[in-house]
């Protein structure tokens, strides 16, 4: 039998907002932010954590320390837990099978690929062990997990590309770099422009390049395709390092950029140094991408100790695109991380 959560000083859990969230009653307070849900009597709840490496990107850092803050050593609500980071999904699985070995409560998974999991998850069923994704769908049968709080990255893409046909561009010559292939951030964000491509004759790829989130592979992208000639004046990044990398290939070349330059620079994730960007006019478009989704799981767990069935298993985040024309200081300020 799952060990319980020690005392719950709420009445019920109300999950969730925007930035992930259960606000819950107390005794001596009117509404307090998270739960209370730590006591002596009783056993500790015991967590296994599988997630990207801290420094994939700015996003991911945001990610980890909020999942460290609510889950790690010290944390206010008694859980005991592990992480482990990789990019590499067959580590990532090793990792988890060992967590299942180790009959941890539950599993919080935020896959690096969105296949190969099945085995994983059957297990984990298997002992009773209960799986919550973050971040990140998987290509998994529903039942294999309880719940999912994640970025919606396909409708990611489908806004970031009705942003570009709004330009209205007489030909769109796009440098696309994807992040890493196979997660669902990349797949998300690839699909709405690989549709709108194909469905346009006056949008083609120079290069289509996965730069696997690095900043530095997608300046040597960029720059080998300025050194070829070839024309271009879109660069769609997948995450905001790779568009900083793009761009220090053009400030190299001394090609214009951004708001009345000549190549329009997408972005996603904002990072607060990337709002910036759009604020001084150097980028164009960046897609948010929210990483705070610890403090909604700690309302999940609450409801799934307290045998409560969960309203809705996916809870995606309501997320914008910025437009380097119309961003605020105000927007830097509330939602750059």
């Amino acid at each position: 039998m799952k060990r319980k959560l020690m005392a719950v000083l709420c009445a019920s859990a109300m999950v969730m907002g925007l930035m992930g969230g259960a606000t819950i009653a107390s005794a001596e307070e009117d509404v307090i932010s998270g739960a209370t849900i730590a006591s002596a009597e009783e056993d500790v709840i015991t967590v296994g954590i599988i997630n990207n490496d801290p420094n994939e990107s700015g996003y991911r850092t945001a990610n980890v320390a909020d999942f460290e803050t609510y889950f790690g050593e010290g944390n206010e609500y008694g859980f005991e837990t592990s992480f482990f980071y990789s990019l590499e999904n067959e580590e990532q699985i090793q990792a988890a099978e060992g967590f299942i070995q180790d009959e941890v409560d539950y599993l919080l998974i935020s896959a690096a690929d969105t296949t190969g999991w099945d085995d994983v998850l059957e297990s984990a069923q298997e002992m009773g062990i209960t799986v919550i994704l973050f971040d990140r769908m998987l290509d998994a049968d529903e039942e294999l997990y309880a719940a999912a709080v994640v970025s919606d990255m396909s409708e990611e893409g489908v806004t970031a590309v009705s942003w570009m046909e709004s330009q209205e561009l007489d030909e769109y010559n796009i440098i696309h770099i994807q992040g890493l292939m196979g997660s669902d951030a990349q797949i998300g964000r690839t699909t709405a422009l690989d549709e709108a491509v194909e469905a346009n004759d006056n949008w083609n790829y120079v290069v289509q390049q996965a730069a696997d989130w690095s900043a530095e592979t997608a300046q040597e992208i960029v720059q080998s395709v300025i050194d070829s000639g070839e024309s271009f004046n879109v660069i769609y990044a997948e995450n905001d390092d790779m568009a900083k990398g793009a761009v220090a290939a053009l400030d190299a070349a001394g090609i214009t950029h951004g708001v009345d330059g000549d190549v329009i620079i997408m972005g996603f994730d904002c990072n607060q140094w990337a709002l910036e960007e759009l604020l001084a006019g150097n980028w164009n478009y960046d897609g948010q991408c929210n990483p705070f989704q610890a403090e909604t799981i700690v309302g999940i767990i609450e409801q799934l100790e307290a045998g409560e069935e969960l309203e809705e298993k996916i809870i995606y985040s309501v997320e914008v695109g910025f437009d380097a024309t119309t961003i605020t200081q105000e927007d830097v300020d509330n939602y750059g991380i």
